[in-house]
């Protein structure tokens, strides 16, 4: 590994910046914070509808935020100043609040510092080498779920950086270990965490697993224009729990990425490759085509439009890669069409947020699967026009606390909503949704609070009620007779089946999780997760409990 980085690293040297063109990682609780900040009213230019945004973009934010510091509450204040340690090179200019451990191992356990392995600046060029570590014990009990217990240890490296003020580049890569537990305890592991499903080495040897992401970004002066190549993690739509359109219901996949911006309007294009199969059956390629259309009409009002194609077996396509498109009208009429045999799956949305007054924002977000103007306003025999529909409201400073978030969200998915009958292009990755988590023909709500206890310790608690209904029946010869449209893999007859709302084998559930998350020193975590599920099959007139949890300790440096 080290010999394959040192032409890399001698690359990059010998080039050199002070606007860090990089994104920041979707998983780094500054959203969070850029989030409550557009609620109160301080941070109005931040678009909560789509991450990652540059590490230039979150300096500009804090700074807006610093401008206007005589609002923050005592423990916001005390999050500005370690995210302004954590992005003092982008605010700066300079590596005086970072410490590289190459050079110096005094500053370890420092707290007023941002610590790298190894730093490096200068007028053309910026380099970040940063070593990341983790031991994750898991266990569970309960009547579905099973008792186990597994132990993972990981160990992995980031390199980041800007070279010229245009092109940022990023890797991080790590290789994990099971350092405990047999293979039912790693069946559990891989079933209760994406990156872990999202693994077929981890699943066969039992023993090994290993993630990256890497992207070259290229941003114009102005950042009018944005182009991203690589595998990261990309959010969007406006849920406060969960998102329709793109969520982190499942791992990063390779991508390219078009951002425009002009003064309130920006505009998102990606045409990515995806992991699929066909009821168990390896595609040959699976492909996402996407556009994001944002529109800030005030500081108390913005819109948003996603339209989405999954294709499959078609490895490269000049009709979706046009980012000057309508995805739905290309999909009708692209020259591969033959009449209604047709393997490729469209979706559309559209979302709004509203923040009317200081600590208080709603969302609504709508999609449609599969629209056919046709049947629009017609019954849904023919399962054509399945929609999903959210809606959410957020407080924040909730109950007269400081730095309490409570936010309520209704969710619900019709029969058949991000399947298709073709079986090859439901909307998924490696399985697994790349939308809402609930499965098709259910609904939830779901309450949530957030509390930031300090700027080192926040809680997190997550109730969720689900109704839930699945089932496919077959006749003597095992052909399809009705599928009520609850498995996102298996839409196989939805063409006749002709499904209700909640009709098939019911499922409700009672989800409650718990997030403890303790940064006792700069850069270094404890994570405590928890879950308790408690399962109706009603069809069955059975009950079950269930109960899981993650202890996790890592180092970020």
């Amino acid at each position: 590994m080290i010999k394959r980085l040192i032409p890399v690293l001698f690359f990059i040297l010998l080039a050199n910046a002070s606007a860090q063109v990089e994104l920041v990682p979707v998983s780094s609780p500054v959203y969070d914070y850029f989030s409550r900040m557009r609620a109160l009213q301080i941070l109005p230019e931040y678009n909560p509808g789509i991450i990652p945004v540059s590490r230039e973009t979150a300096a500009g934010f804090l700074r807006i935020i610093s401008e206007e510091s005589r609002k923050l509450t005592p423990v916001d204040k005390k999050l500005l100043r370690d995210y302004e340690i954590e992005f003092s090179y982008e605010l700066t200019g300079t590596l005086d609040k970072r410490a590289s451990l190459f050079k110096t191992t005094k500053h370890i356990f420092s707290d007023d510092k941002q610590k790298d392995l190894y730093g490096y600046a200068d007028s053309n060029a910026t380099l970040f080498f940063d070593g990341l570590g983790g031991l994750s014990q898991r266990e569970s009990r309960g009547d579905s779920i099973g008792r186990h217990s597994i132990t993972l240890g990981e160990l992995g490296f980031r390199l980041r950086g800007t070279l010229y003020n245009s092109v940022g580049y990023y890797l991080r890569a790590s290789n994990g270990q099971k350092l405990s537990g047999d293979s039912g305890d790693v069946t559990f592991a891989r079933n209760t965490d994406p990156r872990l499903f999202a693994q077929y080495k981890f699943q066969y040897e039992q023993n090994n697993f290993d993630t990256f992401d890497g992207y070259l970004r290229f941003r114009t002066p102005g950042n009018w224009l944005a182009l991203v190549v690589g595998r990261n993690p990309v959010y969007m739509g406006f849920g406060f729990t969960d998102r329709l359109y793109l969520s982190n219901n499942t791992v990063a996949f390779d991508y390219l990425k078009l951002d425009l911006a002009y003064k309130a309007v920006a505009y998102s294009f990606i045409y990515g490759s995806l992991r699929g199969d066909s009821l168990g059956r390896n595609l040959d390629a699976k492909n996402i085509a996407t556009h994001r259309l944002d529109i800030m009409f005030s500081g108390a009002f913005q819109m948003g439009f996603f339209e989405s194609v999954i294709s499959a077996n078609t490895p490269f396509s000049f009709t979706f890669l046009n980012p000057v498109s309508f995805l739905t009208s290309a999909e009708l009429n692209k020259s591969s069409q033959e009449g209604e045999n047709n393997d490729n799956n469209s979706l559309l949305g559209i979302d709004m947020y509203v923040n009317p007054v200081r600590s208080l924002a709603f969302q609504g977000s709508l999609l449609v699967d599969d629209l056919d103007f046709s049947t629009l306003f017609k019954d849904n025999s023919s399962v054509t026009n399945k929609f999903a529909w959210q809606l959410g409201g957020l407080w924040e400073n909730a109950f007269t606390l400081p730095n309490l978030r409570f936010k309520a969200e209704y969710t619900r998915l019709d029969p058949f909503v991000y399947s298709h009958v073709s079986n090859k292009t439901q909307y998924t990755h490696w399985d697994l949704p790349l939308g809402h988590h609930l499965e098709p023909n259910s609904d939830e709500i779901a309450f949530g609070l957030d509390y930031d206890i300090t700027n080192r310790v926040r809680l997190k608690l997550l109730y969720q009620h689900q109704r839930s209904a699945n089932g496919i029946i077959l006749d003597s010869l095992g052909r399809v007779l009705v599928n009520y449209g609850g498995d996102i893999n298996n839409a196989s007859g939805y063409s006749y089946s002709e499904p209700e709302f909640l009709k098939g084998n019911r499922i409700n559930r009672d989800i409650i999780t718990a997030n403890l998350n303790w940064q006792f020193l700069r850069q270094f975590y404890l994570d405590i997760y928890y879950v308790h599920r408690m399962i109706d099959n009603v069809y069955q007139g059975v009950k079950f409990n269930d109960d899981y949890g993650f202890v996790t300790l890592s180092i970020d440096y």
